[in-house]
């Protein structure tokens, strides 16, 4: 089956907290997230990523033996277009010598798999990036969010689906969907995370917290790769994109888990 990528137009800067997201990524990032993956493969062999079809074209990177891809379609007869562990669109060579296929998902007629739910929904919020933040925004327009209308919009835009209008009650649908995790780097693509209120950078300043009961302030969408896509303040530049590791977003995390 041939799988139609919609090309998404950026013009835009992300400001992250830890720093610059670049004008490359941004693409790689949205056309990623547009894309619906078919199976998951393994390198068997060292084989380079290229941004193009063709042995003539440029190399992206090599990829390690051992790193798994999303395979997203055939490309004539000796290529595959595939996105790989950083979240980067590529080819690579289709022959056997190279990968393995270690799992695969199904579309069965009028229904959608789980992971093409996740990338429409993750594609839909990533059409907002730079939108401005605003606290308690209006849920009828999408001119300005807060972090619960954004993820909220997303939801509606992609899957029709009407999450509750606050961070919290977002929180409490996720948990009664049940596995959730308190472990950030135990998500899964797509899954939203919760976050208590910011009490510094600092560890110890979160040691003495509860967080079984601590109050949910904030909310996002985890992208893989330690990223999260949220909105938290015009500083910030609005909708935009944020490491995860060695921040207060580590030390103020909750739990996250999928609302699909």
């Amino acid at each position: 089956m041939k799988i139609k990528n919609k090309v998404i137009t950026a013009s835009l800067t992300a400001i992250l907290l830890c720093g610059s997201l670049s004008a490359t990524t941004l693409v790689n990032q949205v056309d990623a997230a547009t894309s619906t993956s078919t199976s998951t493969s393994q390198v068997t062999w060292g084989v380079n990523l290229r941004k193009a079809p063709s042995t003539s074209a440029t190399i992206i990177r090599r990829l390690p033996k051992g790193e798994k891809l999303s395979v997203l379609q055939t490309s004539g007869k000796s290529w595959l277009k595939v996105r790989d562990s950083r979240g980067t669109l590529g080819y690579i060579s289709s022959s056997s010598k190279y990968t393995k296929t270690i799992s695969g998902n199904t579309t069965n007629s009028g229904t959608v798999s789980n992971s093409s739910a996740v990338e429409k929904m993750i594609a839909a919020g990533m059409k907002y990036l730079g939108t401005p933040y605003e606290y308690g925004s209006s849920r009828s327009n999408t001119s300005t969010f807060d972090c619960s209308d954004f993820i909220r919009q997303a939801f509606i835009d992609s899957l029709g689906i009407k999450l509750p209008a606050d961070s919290r009650g977002q929180g409490s649908y996720v948990k009664n969907k049940g596995n959730t995790v308190s472990d950030w780097t135990k998500l899964k693509r797509g899954d939203l995370m919760y976050f208590m209120s910011y009490k510094g950078t600092s560890t110890s300043a979160y040691s003495s917290v509860n967080k079984s009961s601590a109050t949910i302030t904030h909310t996002g969408i985890y992208l893989g790769n330690g990223q999260i896509l949220h909105t938290y303040s015009k500083e910030s530049g609005g909708v935009t994109i944020s490491k995860i590791a060695g921040t207060h977003w580590e030390k103020r995390f909750l739990y996250g888990g999928s609302a699909i």
